[in-house]
């Protein structure tokens, strides 16, 4: 086994069999299938770090092929889609601030509502992600950003035990539940799903 830099601990996961479908919480038992632990990636490293700082007892878990839209994730987790938070970057046009929007994987954010809560909306470039959050699109964890984004929460991530959101690498998540996700973002909860 290898020494992890910093002591932090990460798990590389395999995807069980037998996953029950159909739970609103099915999801992997935690941790999955430890097979040894390894180095991170710096960007991962950087959450893992802050999350341990914060007392966060769980650790970045790198999936073993890439996490970078949700339905990735949750295939290789075990879980539903659903319970993935994936993190939406947007420009505010109005002064160019980074804002992030955490939202459950089967929802797609409607544009309209986050602009009613924070201002109008312009896209955000790869180059401009980057710069703000120090994350590469596909990987841009919910805390750790390089410019401190405004911020919403997806209302619809708190019918969920637990969630699994993006640690700063396409292929590394870390688990927590909605409660701990508001604590460490102090971000507030809103409607930001397009409605049929």
């Amino acid at each position: 086994m290898r020494r992890v830099r910093g002591g932090v601990g990460v798990h590389s996961t395999s995807v069980a069999a037998g996953v029950p479908a159909g739970s609103s919480n099915a999801c992997l038992p935690f941790p999955m299938s430890t097979e040894s632990a390894v180095s991170l990636p710096d960007s991962a490293q950087r959450v893992a770090l802050l999350l341990q700082q914060m007392g966060h007892d769980q650790p970045v878990v790198m999936l073993p092929q890439t996490g970078k839209t949700s339905a990735e994730a949750a295939a290789g987790l075990g879980c539903q889609v659903a319970q993935i938070a994936k993190s939406i970057i947007f420009r505010r046009a109005t002064d160019n601030a980074p804002v992030l929007v955490v939202a459950s994987g089967i929802n797609r954010v409607d544009e309209a509502k986050v602009a009613e809560r924070v201002g109008p909306l312009a896209r955000a470039d790869a180059r401009f992600v980057r710069e703000a959050t120090g994350y590469a699109i596909g990987g841009v964890s919910p805390i750790g950003h390089v410019i401190k984004p405004v911020m919403l929460l997806d209302e619809d991530l708190f019918q969920y035990d637990s969630i699994w959101a993006a640690a700063g690498h396409p292929n590394a998540v870390f688990r927590m539940t909605p409660a701990q996700l508001a604590a460490m973002t102090g971000a507030p909860v809103a409607d930001v799903a397009q409605r049929a």
